[in-house]
């Protein structure tokens, strides 16, 4: 625990978000942290379950004289986006965060911080500490896998919970009211390719410094898709030199822009020269065209030993195309909300060796139609090569309820408190509302938070002021609901 962090203002979520982040807690690997919720919501002396799934509910009674008032769930996720540096030394499995101030920020060195959803998460645990803070009967519900599957909130058993307001804390800038989300669903391709012999000098492509980020929140940013910018490298280099494809790795993260990609090829010595000039003038094209998104872009091409087998020549042009024509990035804004991203697909992940190539998207959309069309497009693209692709993972958006009467008594709080009134808007981002609406119909949800910026990237950081604001601002929600 990094105790300066621990100690900033307010201390009641810093303390638990420090506790929070001493444990690893990876999607889908969630056994340390739901039996640390676990004890901490039974080291209180409350009602604490957790479900089938590993989802966690800690039951708060009202305090004095608000016995009659209307339940709240208070809602974050358990889990954390898994990124880091390359040149990064870290295990998530076995280490906690290392957190630090970076003047108005608290960031993480060389890894994602976990302030997505943890900072949420801990201001919940701030709450059901509390003995101070006047509210009605309170259920905190953590649930596990949001982050690759929304598997807690898929498996949210109906009648579990008895509140009939959800606080999600999972929206990302302070002053912000979220009341709709994208749905989303994954399609991953697999394909098999032909190989042959070759014993020509191997050297290692690298695609690094890119700022990656969220697949939802920040692909509307036109930051650079390592994925995408390798194949196009590996493309030109094909069209003017005899290079040939042993490997290639990229991405992480099936919700995260790839920030770095990495190949291995090969070709003749004598071919040295013209690679190195072409990869130049490539380079120098890329850098160029996203100085002002990408400014830490870098391409390099260094030894690696051998190589005994490549890809085939038809199959290696084969797999270039594929790359080239998917989609990626913001397909079509909302007609409705401005600004909004109604449509997007990100190229998340691609592995290529040893005869085999996996290739994954998530595409999210606020119309399940275009979701569904985006996908299928995908899956059109991959079969014409010869691939295998399924869709999976599917999960609903969340439709805005304008009539939601937590809305406006939350607009009137915050604008009673800071004298303006708060941001009201969806995302294009996938939240938990609109699945746990499905279990509990008519629960009326808004989901709101401090301010967090490059989620899912080791860019990561939570802005220290907006945390005291939040805090402040939900501690008036709580006190203001009948």
């Amino acid at each position: 625990m990094n105790q300066e962090v621990a100690a900033l203002h307010p201390t009641e979520i810093w303390t638990c978000f420090e506790e929070l982040n001493a444990v690893p807690r990876p999607s889908k690997k969630e056994e340390r942290v739901i039996a640390f919720m676990k004890k901490f919501g039974e080291d209180l002396g409350l009602e604490t379950i957790v479900d089938p799934v590993g989802n966690v509910i800690i039951r708060k009674p009202a305090t004095a004289g608000k016995e009659g008032v209307t339940p709240v769930v208070l809602q974050g996720h358990l889990d954390m986006v898994h990124q880091k540096n390359s040149a990064t030394e870290f295990d998530f499995e076995t280490q906690g965060i290392e957190s630090w101030i970076d003047g108005d920020w608290v960031k993480a060195r060389g890894t994602t911080l976990g302030a997505d959803n943890g900072i949420g998460s801990a201001s919940v645990m701030a709450v059901l500490k509390s003995d101070s803070i006047s509210h009605g009967p309170i259920e905190g519900l953590f649930t596990i896998d949001e982050e690759t599957g929304m598997t807690g909130a898929m498996h949210l058993q109906e009648g579990l919970l008895q509140g009939k307001i959800l606080l999600n804390t999972d929206t990302e800038d302070e002053g912000e009211l979220c009341i709709g989300c994208a749905g989303g669903v994954d399609s991953t391709a697999q394909w098999k390719y032909a190989q042959e012999d070759n014993n020509h000098r191997a050297y290692q492509l690298s695609v690094t410094g890119l700022r990656g980020g969220h697949s939802g929140c920040d692909i509307h940013l036109g930051r650079g898709n390592a994925n995408k910018l390798m194949n196009r490298v590996l493309f030109q280099l094909s069209q003017s030199s005899p290079i040939r494809i042993a490997s290639v790795v990229g991405g992480s993260q099936r919700n995260a822009i790839p920030r770095e990609s990495f190949a291995v090829i090969a070709f003749q010595d004598d071919q040295k020269e013209v690679v190195n000039q072409i990869l130049a003038k490539i380079t120098a094209e890329i850098q160029a065209e996203r100085k002002t998104s990408e400014p830490d872009l870098n391409i390099e091409l260094k030894p690696s030993g051998n190589v005994t087998r490549v890809m085939t020549e038809t199959d290696q042009a084969t797999f270039l195309n594929l790359v080239y024509a998917s989609p990626n990035g913001v397909d079509r804004m909302s007609e409705d909300i401005a600004d909004l991203v109604e449509t997007s697909t990100n190229l998340s992940k691609i592995e290529v060796s040893n005869g085999e190539a996996s290739f994954q998207f998530l595409t999210r959309s606020s119309v399940e139609t275009a979701r569904e069309e985006l996908a299928q497009r995908i899956k059109s693209i991959f079969e014409l090569g010869g691939a295998r692709v399924e869709h999976s993972g599917r999960y609903p958006g969340w439709k805005p309820n304008a009539k939601s009467k937590i809305l406006d008594q939350m607009k009137t709080v915050y604008q009673e408190l800071f004298s303006k009134l708060p941001v009201v808007n969806a995302v294009h981002a996938g939240l938990e509302c609109g699945i746990i609406g499905s279990h509990y119909p008519g629960m009326d949800m808004i989901s709101f938070g401090p301010t967090i910026k490059n989620p899912h990237s080791p860019d990561e950081k939570c802005h220290i002021e907006s945390v005291g604001l939040y805090w402040k601002y939900l501690i008036a929600v709580l006190e203001s609901i009948k």
